[in-house]
């Protein structure tokens, strides 16, 4: 199977999965803040982070289920096109303590997600290498 065909169906379940979070958390949280999208671009960051170090450290992945999970995966489940319109939309409504809150939390939330999944998968590699 070409590696195009990973990508469309990973990207296809990371985004009916991305569409069924973003709506349970939606109908539990609320709309008056996007925590939705906030949940989604930070556990996708962790997600990609874990996925990807480990993939370069491990022959145990092979390029078309890395192609599956992160680039498909990863690319549909993630919103970031969102996060920016959210973002916008935030700021359009000179609700400028919401969209600052909203800003540093995705990225810093983000970010500190990648890393917790780098360090995840560097664990589990040395774990792998011991036994």
């Amino acid at each position: 199977m070409p590696l195009a065909l990973y990508v469309a169906l990973g990207s296809a379940v990371g985004g009916v999965s991305r569409f069924a979070l973003g709506g349970l958390l939606q109908r539990l949280v609320g709309t008056g803040f996007p925590f939705a999208t906030l949940v989604i671009n930070v556990t996708g960051s962790a997600l990609i982070g874990f996925l990807l170090r480990y993939a370069v450290s491990t022959p145990a992945v092979r390029p078309e289920l890395r192609a599956l999970l992160t680039v498909g995966f990863c690319g549909g489940y993630t919103t970031f096109s969102t996060f920016s319109y959210e973002t916008l939309a935030l700021l359009e409504d000179a609700d400028w303590r919401r969209a600052t809150l909203y800003v540093l939390a995705s990225v810093l939330g983000s970010l500190l997600a990648t890393f917790a999944g780098f360090v995840l998968a560097r664990e589990i590699v040395a774990l792998r290498a011991r036994w």
